[in-house]
């Protein structure tokens, strides 16, 4: 299983050049990938700039959108490009995770309904593959640019509904859980690779989740301090959330055996904090 870190994109107080730092210091510490979590109404950098900001001090990790809210993204053409430059001036490193989100916040401060958004959701992916495809679009010929990766960057998609993990059969390479236990990953993997091999799908479908984390002697005041804040919107159930967050090297080797376990292909751990310190704490962790 592959172990990846979160870029600290939505954590409070994060400056633009704890960004850089915390990618090169990543990339050096060995891990596979830099993720970003998507939401809008919150005090943080936009996954696509943050990740391009941390393609350009890095050359091996991957750069992951866990996952980017496409949505609110109306105009898929211009999503697709974004997406499409991303990958090829990372070299091919850039993976596109999508998803619906939670907050009907993000969507009202777009102007946008949440009615009607699953079908939206796949009709704005089925266009972004035609984009990658290099459809024709106007007198110039396709959109573009060319991406590394044949037919566009890796697609991942979140969800938790039997729809999501037909709609990921039908149209991604692989599935995202957003946070939850190791029980709940697996009992969702069969979900997803059931509804793989009833579309016909050969091969398996990638599987990720994400886990929140915070190392070091504030480790707990830490995580609360970040989560409780980010999931307020959840009211007592935000303290749940927290209290899943692996706040000692113990718990970090404990989710990274039951996740392998559970069938899991990567792991992302999510920080609760922009410290440097954190990225050492982890890599010592599941040394």
């Amino acid at each position: 299983m592959d172990i990846g870190i979160g870029l600290p994109n939505t954590v409070p107080g994060t400056e633009p050049q704890d960004l850089l730092d915390w990618a090169r210091q990543a990339e050096e510490a060995g891990f596979s990938t830099l993720g970003t979590i998507g939401r809008l109404v919150y005090q943080g950098y936009e996954e696509l700039i943050a990740l391009t900001a941390a393609a350009a001090v890095t050359s091996r990790i991957r750069l992951t959108t866990s996952v980017l809210l496409a949505p609110l993204y109306e105009n898929a053409a211009l999503l697709a490009k974004q997406a499409a430059s991303l990958e090829r001036i990372s070299g091919g490193r850039f993976v596109l995770g999508v998803g619906l989100g939670g907050r009907d916040d993000d969507y009202a401060a777009s102007g946008l309904s949440t009615k009607g958004r699953g079908k939206r959701f796949e009709e704005q992916i089925d266009d972004m593959k035609r984009i990658w495809a290099g459809e024709d679009r106007g007198f110039a010929g396709g959109i573009g640019p060319a991406t590394v990766r044949e037919g566009g960057p890796e697609l991942i998609l979140g969800g938790s509904t039997d729809v999501s993990f037909r709609r990921v059969a039908k149209l991604a390479d692989g599935w995202i859980m957003g946070g939850g236990s190791p029980d709940m990953f697996a009992q969702a993997a069969v979900g997803v690779d059931t509804a793989w091999q009833e579309a016909g799908r050969e091969g398996k479908p990638r599987k990720l989740s994400l886990a929140y984390f915070g190392l070091g002697p504030n480790a707990r005041a830490q995580a609360d301090g970040y989560l409780l804040d980010y999931y307020g919107f959840l009211g007592d159930a935000a303290a749940q959330v927290a209290g899943s967050a692996a706040v000692s090297a113990d718990m970090v080797k404990s989710y990274v055996a039951a996740f392998e376990t559970a069938g899991c292909d990567e792991l992302i751990f999510v920080p609760t904090g922009s410290g440097l310190e954190q990225i050492d704490l982890l890599a010592a962790a599941i040394a």
